[in-house]
């Protein structure tokens, strides 16, 4: 997954909104979006190559997203499954301080990430390459392959973007799909450079990314109104960019505990 923003308790409706998209390689293979029979709390995509997921939420309002660190000069390699620390946060219920605790001790079994997650009462960040591990606020924020906030082009473009949408105080989602839509690559004097080379830059600036390997697979809009009412919609695509699904759920998230 590769590009996400949020905003949390930024929306008269909303207090917490999510739009991301998850990026992979055409060949790798994936389930689409769906309650897990193995675990029925548990609403994500799976990566069936190594068991876990980009982005899941849950029944009683959890949810996480993992990013990968983009740095081909200085790579780590993961003996651990960067996915399967959304599986893990998604399933075993584990309390925030102590999981975020966890990250730290075992950060060296994972290739570069960026891991954000959060229940109905707290919410974090962390990094394993030196963007440090924090918990997040109301506010809107953007990630993609670099640290929180970092303000590569599409991360800028997508957070204004929400913003507007935001200001404008509608519930309509067609918006935050249309701007994890936006094709267009960024001028090269702005492109960072990850080690990947000129023309993958220019691909992955995007934010929908298209390439004949490589591109976006799905995007996904997370919604939880201030009702406790959850709705999540996933798009997913083929290697021509083509939509070929969605998969929408509405559910009760249970009350806070206070």
């Amino acid at each position: 997954m590769c590009l996400l923003v949020m905003a949390v308790d930024c929306h008269p409706e909303y207090r917490l909104v999510i739009a991301e998209n998850r990026d992979e390689f055409f060949n790798r293979p994936t389930e689409p979006a769906s309650f897990w029979p193995d675990s029925p709390e548990v609403l994500a995509g799976r990566d069936l190559e190594r068991g876990g997921s980009w982005f899941g939420v849950t029944r009683s309002g959890r949810w996480a997203v993992v990013t990968n660190y983009r740095d081909f000069y200085h790579r780590r390699y993961s003996r651990l499954s960067r996915g399967g620390l959304v599986r893990r946060f998604l399933e075993n219920g584990e309390e925030i301080e102590a999981f975020r605790q966890s990250l730290k001790a075992d950060d060296d079994h994972y290739a570069g990430l960026n891991f954000m997650a959060g229940d109905q009462g707290k919410m974090f960040y962390f990094s394993n390459t030196g963007g440090g591990t924090r918990g997040i606020g109301p506010g809107v924020y953007g990630l993609s392959n670099h640290w929180l906030d970092t303000p590569w082009p599409k991360v800028v473009a997508a957070k204004e973007e929400l913003k507007r949408w935001l200001q404008a105080e509608t519930t309509d989602v067609e918006p935050l799909f249309g701007l994890l839509a936006d094709r267009h690559c960024a001028a090269d004097s702005d492109l960072p450079d990850t080690g990947v080379g000129l023309d993958w830059e220019r691909m992955l600036s995007a934010r929908f990314v298209h390439g004949s390997e490589y591109g976006t697979r799905a995007s996904t809009v997370y919604l939880v109104d201030r009702q406790g009412q959850a709705h999540f919609i996933e798009k997913s695509f083929d290697e021509n960019g083509a939509e070929k699904g969605i998969k929408e759920f509405r559910f009760d998230l249970p009350e806070p505990i206070a």
